[in-house]
């Protein structure tokens, strides 16, 4: 059979889930990363994508259906790019997750993910508080389609993985194409994307935190308090002890552990985050720049560390000179599980092996997963 763009694949079973939203399938030799689709049913795929190695594809039709499938609440689920399961249950969703961690981590490290991936509420609608949506010629908003430039219109409810404030603002003139909407603890703003320079206030377990308009801060809205717990739990961190926070952000895991007694040290890419954070964290110490190349600065003993890296990862020269310090715990925050089960490996390689690793569910009907690994010396 001859396969490209468009071909309508009849009665193609769904096989395991992958790493990045979609299921694989395999039909007359070819691997194909089904979209739409749930392990164990009997489906109709149309064919968006054909390489040499793999397909990519969309259901069309369902034949056999799980009993995990329901009816997506949002009518552009199918075409945004911004949910992967809304035809899947929450609970099911979660488990899928589940399952992506346990692939990853055992076949980097051997470790064996028997845990849940935690709900954290708001779910699985109504938690993102930060969203960038683009503008047509008619002044609507809307958002990308999935693998696509292509504008998606927002429905009349507005999306539903916002926070209801922000959820469908009004139509825009905006210059740039693109609107910024933002529900702070302090105010709701509603900005072109280019005049996104301003200030708002954010708060966590009684703890104020400035933050910029476009800077980062986690999209949902429990984010902040379940990261801050598990980090702090899995660290135990004790007064005297020095605390590296690297990819420091504005300093939310710095400023609890100045709170636990520590002296703290963060480094972090974008200068206008480390400006914010001296003045969250006052007594602590801050660099801007490249992480890897800083990570040398840290003083030669460290007895705690925090990653949190971009999706990328942390990568092997941050690791090297994090293990040179030999802190007696590290706590890594990852987005991705792909990126943490690589520098998991690493870290192994160098003497460190992930002794606790939780898993939440910090972006409900989306494939993405936020992930909290504790490690110590071997």
């Amino acid at each position: 059979m001859s396969f490209r763009p468009g071909t309508e694949l009849t009665d193609v079973e769904i096989g395991p889930v992958a790493h990045g939203g979609h299921f694989v399938a395999r039909h007359e030799g070819m691997v194909i990363f089904v979209r739409g689709g749930i392990t164990g049913e009997r489906v109709d795929v149309r064919l968006t994508e054909v390489t040499r190695r793999f397909a990519r594809g969309v259901v069309t039709a369902v034949r056999a259906a799980s009993p995990d499938r329901i009816e997506p609440a949002c009518p552009i689920a199918a075409d945004c790019g911004g949910c992967d399961f809304q035809h899947v249950t929450p609970a099911a969703s979660r488990a899928l997750k589940a399952q992506v961690v346990a692939e990853q981590v055992r076949h980097a490290v051997g470790w064996e993910f028997d845990g849940e991936v935690e709900e954290v509420i708001p779910a699985p609608f109504g938690w993102r508080t930060r969203m960038r949506y683009h503008v047509d010629s008619r002044g609507r908003l809307g958002l990308r389609g999935h693998r696509s430039h292509e504008l998606v219109p927002l429905p009349a409810q507005g999306c539903l993985l916002a926070v209801p404030e922000i959820a469908h603002p009004a139509a825009s003139t905006s210059p740039s194409g693109e609107v910024l909407a933002v529900a702070a603890a302090d105010r709701i703003v509603v900005v072109d994307a280019d005049d996104a320079d301003g200030v708002v206030t954010e708060q966590v377990r009684g703890r104020s935190f400035t933050v910029g308009l476009d800077g980062f801060w986690q999209a949902h809205r429990g984010a902040p308090d379940a990261l801050v717990a598990a980090v702090l739990d899995g660290l135990a961190p004790v007064p005297g002890e020095v605390a590296a926070d690297l990819y420091c952000g504005v300093g939310l895991f710095a400023a609890f552990l100045e709170d636990a007694g520590c002296r703290v040290l963060g480094i972090e890419g974008e200068r206008t985050a480390v400006n914010h954070a001296r003045r969250n964290v006052v007594g602590g110490q801050f660099l801007a720049g490249d992480v890897a190349v800083l990570a040398d600065r840290l003083p030669l003993a460290v007895d705690l560390v925090v990653l949190d890296p971009p999706r990328a990862g942390a990568g092997a020269a941050v690791l090297a000179a994090v293990v040179a310090r030999r802190p007696r715990a590290i706590a890594y925050v990852a987005c991705d599980p792909a990126a943490l089960a690589r520098d998991l490996r690493t870290a192994a390689e160098a003497g460190y092996q992930l002794v606790s690793l939780r898993a939440f569910d910090l972006f409900p009907m989306t494939h993405h997963i936020e992930c909290v690994a504790i490690l110590k010396p071997s």
